[in-house]
């Protein structure tokens, strides 16, 4: 495991907490854990479910809706094509809202500290319309998850709404909005927590989990989320790391609150292939 990251963690966690934004467990959701999923391969179609019932039990849409940065990232969740190989079409209408949500996104604070500490590295353009450019870039601009295929994705499409490869494996989906929306559409099936080692079961009012879930038909056996999160949170984090590193995978072991994460980024070239958290343990336990 690699040695903690003091700098970032200490970035990170003033993020978090300026992250005025982020819903609060147990007031503006609450989540049902039941019971430990089983073991899966990719792709598996059937599997055991040790969860009959949603993994979000209510969510305050109300609140949701009401956030710019939660509304305009809700827009976007519809812009894609979730198969890969399947050529991605950008209308111009969703030109404007990948630029809402990223106006949205830049007047929070979280991402205010985010923009200063890319300076303080050389790393972000000081004028934010050109460091909205870069994030754009980063973020949305189309490639090729294979070589040679036409562009079929992105990093947001990824990271955020999830992907699917030849009918046989879910790509990315890391977005807690994301899955409880998938989920409220009966398109996600919660089949359970995964737990970690040393620790029995997660809380409900964890904001990181390990969970086993499927979507239109395909089994994840694993994935981890943030949940409450606001999507500048996540924007945040992904893309300092992002913009840290050189290697075309990068793993930084923070604390944040108390949760020890590995956060780990892939980067596609000059753009984000993959981002997500992954949890290494709780300061509860």
């Amino acid at each position: 495991r690699k040695a903690l990251n003091y700098e970032l963690s200490k970035l990170f966690n003033e993020m978090w907490d300026m992250d005025v934004n982020r819903l609060m467990p147990g007031k503006d959701y609450t989540i049902d854990l039941q019971g430990k999923a089983g073991a899966a391969q990719q792709g598996d179609s059937a599997v055991q479910d040790s969860a009959a019932r949603h993994l979000f039990h209510n969510v305050n849409e109300e609140r949701l809706k009401s956030i710019k940065t939660f509304a305009t990232f809700i827009s976007l969740l519809d812009n894609y094509e979730t198969s890969t190989g399947v050529a991605e079409v950008v209308t111009p209408e969703e030109i404007v809202e990948n630029n809402c949500f990223l106006d949205a996104i830049l007047a929070t604070e979280v991402m205010k500290l985010a923009h200063e500490y890319l300076l303080k590295k050389n790393l972000a353009k000081p004028n934010l319309a050109d460091f909205k450019y870069q994030l754009y870039d980063i973020w949305f601009q189309l490639y090729a998850r294979k070589e040679g295929d036409r562009p079929d994705s992105c990093g947001f499409e990824h990271v955020f709404v999830g992907e699917t490869r030849r009918g046989k494996q879910i790509l990315g989906l890391h977005n807690w909005v994301q899955f409880y929306l998938q989920e409220k559409r009966n398109q996600i099936d919660y089949k359970g927590y995964v737990a970690r080692k040393n620790k029995t079961r997660p809380d409900k009012d964890d904001q990181v989990l390990s969970i086993q879930f499927s979507w239109k038909g395909l089994v994840k056996p694993i994935g981890s989320t943030f949940i409450g999160v606001s999507p500048e949170f996540e924007f945040a984090l992904y893309t300092i790391i992002f913009l840290l590193a050189e290697e075309r995978v990068t793993r930084e072991t923070v604390k944040i609150e108390e949760y020890e994460l590995q956060m780990v980024v892939c980067r596609h070239g000059h753009h984000i292939g993959t981002a997500y958290p992954v949890l290494l343990s709780t300061s509860s336990e």
